[in-house]
């Protein structure tokens, strides 16, 4: 029967007898103890011995009440029932943390910023980002890492393991926490809520970059121009301009793109697919803008203005051919003649006189 924090914690106190005077001294370390038997448990944090083996596994422990614990990994035994949510646990320490997520007690201080946790643990890893250690380093390619976990992770992209699956499709993760996000993909769980427009989101990662577009923010800027980008991936992709870098090859003509995206909607132009249907007439489009630019010929929007003259248009591509109008800019020029043109299309009628001509 599950029983709460209180009553185990009175039932440890007058543990091992009556209080004596602390005699006992470890003879490694001058740590001193007021129990024998404590130093008896504290010396084999020195010689290593592990008296106590599970019957189940076979794994071995300093001290008989860890295994007692590590033995309800097997039967699935959890004695200790928190008061507040009845959640239940193996271990009485394991409870004691989590009443710590109810009561917000986090008695861990960082000494360099005064921020507090809740666990040691947490505490010991939090203070790596000041120190700058990464003590745990992967023996393949010898990144280092300032949390095991972190390493764990790492080690699956060397191993191509991906140990959380997918019960509803089958697709598997190498992180528990992909999976979750995974996940909502089929609940359709959106728990993360923008505060000025209720806009819901399945990551916390997509709620901070929808933020933005309230607050204005961009963080990432690029160092060769200093512009600025609300989204990492945005900075990444903008910088192959500057470096020329095109990373992703189409596989049937090998042209190459500088994003993803680009790549995904030039491989249409190959298999002839239209995913994005117009409501109202029902026709197709290779990308969701041009999907965009085809309704404003239902609703009459004509959301680009010209600032000479104030002409509207349902474009940005017509208004940047209109203000040629009034600029007089001709940016494409024939090869053959040197004749400038304000369009494209122009351009290549233009270039159909030299074809006859040839001919």
């Amino acid at each position: 029967m599950a029983t709460g924090a209180g009553s185990h914690l009175k039932q440890r106190e007058g543990e091992d007898g009556q209080d004596s005077p602390r005699t006992h001294k470890c003879s490694h370390c001058d740590k001193e103890f007021r129990f024998k038997s404590q130093l008896n448990q504290h010396l084999r944090t020195h010689t290593g011995e592990r008296p106590y083996q599970c019957g189940e596994c076979g794994k071995r422990f300093s001290r008989q009440d860890l295994l007692k614990c590590h033995i309800r990994t097997h039967t699935g035994e959890k004695p200790y029932r928190c008061e507040e949510c009845s959640r239940q646990f193996s271990s009485l320490t394991h409870l004691k943390l989590h009443m710590r997520s109810h009561t917000g007690e986090k008695p861990y201080k960082c000494e360099h910023c005064n921020k507090g946790f809740s666990r040691s643990t947490h505490l010991r890893t939090h203070i790596r980002t000041h120190t700058g250690e990464n003590p745990y380093r992967c023996e393949v390619c010898c990144k280092q890492f300032n949390q095991l976990g972190a390493l764990k992770v790492h080690i699956r992209s060397h191993t191509s393991e991906k140990p959380y699956k997918c019960e509803n499709c089958s697709k598997h993760f190498s992180i528990l926490s992909s999976l979750k996000k995974h996940m909502r993909t089929h609940t359709g769980e959106k728990p993360y809520k923008c505060e000025d427009c209720s806009k819901q989101f399945s990551t916390l990662s997509d709620l901070k970059v929808h933020v933005r577009t309230h607050t204005g923010e961009k963080p990432y800027k690029c160092e060769a121009c200093s512009k600025h980008f609300t989204h990492l991936s945005n900075l990444k992709s903008h910088m192959r301009t500057h470096t020329g870098e095109k990373p992703y090859s189409c596989e049937v003509c090998n042209k190459q793109f500088s994003t993803l995206s680009d790549l995904k909607v030039h491989v249409r132009t190959h298999t002839g697919e239209k995913p994005y249907k117009c409501e109202a007439c029902s026709k197709h489009f290779t990308q969701p803008s041009h999907l965009k630019s085809h309704m404003r010929t239902h609703t009459d929007e004509k959301p680009y203005s010209c600032e000479v003259c104030n002409k509207q248009f349902s474009t940005l591509s017509y208004l940047k051919i209109h203000v040629r109008t009034h600029t007089g800019e001709k940016p494409y020029k024939c090869e053959a003649c040197s004749k400038h043109f304000t369009q494209l299309s122009h351009l290549k009628g233009h270039m159909r006189t030299h074809t006859v001509e040839e001919v």
